[in-house]
């Protein structure tokens, strides 16, 4: 059983009908918000969301039944616990009386198809790893755009107090600069001021929209290389436990190939006595 199973996840065409499924999940979910479309072919939508939940609960029977004697080793993989939970969570006493829970869980449902594309896996696992540095780097954000706008209210609160009328108004206008959005329109506005003013502007953007975009750059870019690190060690992984369960299950033919020997020769020695026994009669 569990080789069939294992088969069958191997299969080439195991995660492509996986894949189809999930996209037909996300057509029935998109045709449920239409109220024309709910109203006549509501219930057949129904049915066909029960058919889609009874094929992904197949898979997971399948691709749990994979792992043999040893269907704990289904949950050390995170994307696997995600699936279980997923799945299971439509079976939760409550959620399918409440529909907005249950098109919470179907809409779940879609994120799985992050497990079977190896390069979004990726790339959601490098956004994962990104946040501790992207959250320290938000923090030297706030505090360069708070620095800025206390300056800015400093200087341009009288002048232009539109955008710089206290430190909450100067704050938001630092954080549109930030996209560099009117900032030739700021600039002018104050060199009507002063012409030093220009340095205010240049130097933030220098420091908050390139500086800043470098660096948010530089630690995507390595959380990539981790995930892919982290990719390939799990897919160098399950091709250990394949091997594994490869040795196990050629020193278990062998094993059955002795104990055949074993039975036949036995049985060539109780012939042999017996048929001695009848010589002696």
């Amino acid at each position: 059983m569990a080789r069939t199973c294992r088969r069958i996840v191997d299969s080439r065409w195991f995660d492509p009908l996986m894949l189809t499924i999930i996209f037909v999940n996300a057509v029935t979910l998109g045709l449920e918000t239409y109220e024309a479309i709910d109203r006549s072919v509501g219930p057949e939508l129904n049915l066909l969301n029960a058919i889609i939940l009874g094929a992904f609960v197949v898979e997971l029977l399948i691709r749990i039944g994979a792992y043999g004697s040893r269907p704990q080793d289904f949950f050390r993989d995170g994307w696997n616990v995600f699936d279980f939970v997923v799945i299971g969570a439509a079976f939760v006493p409550g959620v399918r009386e409440n529909a907005t829970l249950l098109r919470l869980v179907r809409l779940l449902r879609i994120v799985r198809a992050v497990r079977l594309l190896p390069d979004l896996r990726v790339l959601t696992v490098a956004v994962a790893r990104s946040v501790p540095g992207v959250a320290s780097l938000a923090v030297i954000t706030l505090l360069l755009v708070y620095v800025y706008a206390m300056v800015g209210w400093l200087v341009f609160a009288e002048h232009d107090p539109a955008n710089f009328g206290n430190v909450g108004q100067s704050m938001v206008t630092m954080f549109v600069l930030l996209t560099l959005e009117n900032l030739p329109t700021y600039i002018e506005e104050g060199q009507r001021l002063s012409d030093w003013t220009l340095l205010f502007f240049v130097s933030y953007v220098l420091l908050a929209s390139l500086l800043i975009l470098n660096l948010f750059i530089g630690i995507v870019i390595n959380s990539m290389e981790e995930a892919r690190a982290i990719e390939l060690h799990r897919a160098e992984a399950e091709l250990l436990d394949d091997d594994e369960a490869n040795d196990e299950r050629a020193h278990a033919v062998v094993v059955r190939e002795r104990l055949r020997v074993l039975k036949e020769s036995l049985e060539d020695l109780e012939r042999e006595l017996a048929a001695r026994e009848r010589s002696r009669r």
